[in-house]
């Protein structure tokens, strides 16, 4: 492989993860916990853009019980929602970083 073709073929993997990148920025994710009272949605880049908390998720005969609960509930969509993004980004993203490592074997600096 020439200089030339390797970097076009740089050229075509940043436009590739630029590409990636952008489609992760637009694309939205749910994470729910207690049966669908608590959703929370986040981006692809891991960015919270919405919370929604069911009226049935408070129990005003117990507000202290219920801040807890209500507490618990959000952390747990969150972090089902981070997880699905996390899952999303390795879809994104995995077959990019697979075609980064594969210029390894052209002998170039810190491979």
């Amino acid at each position: 492989m020439d200089m030339q073709q390797l970097l076009a073929a740089a050229q075509q993997m940043q436009e590739q993860l630029m590409s990636a990148q952008q489609e992760l920025a637009e694309t939205e994710v749910q994470g729910t916990s207690g049966g669908g009272l608590v959703t929370a949605a986040v981006n692809g880049q891991g960015e919270l853009v919405d919370l929604t908390i069911a009226p049935a998720a408070i129990d005003p005969a117990d507000l202290d019980e219920t801040a807890q609960t209500i507490a618990d509930l959000v952390l747990a969509a969150v972090r089902d929602a981070y997880r699905a993004a996390g899952d999303l980004q390795q879809q994104k993203m995995g077959p990019l970083a697979g075609g980064m490592g594969g210029l390894g074997g052209l002998g170039l600096p810190g491979s």
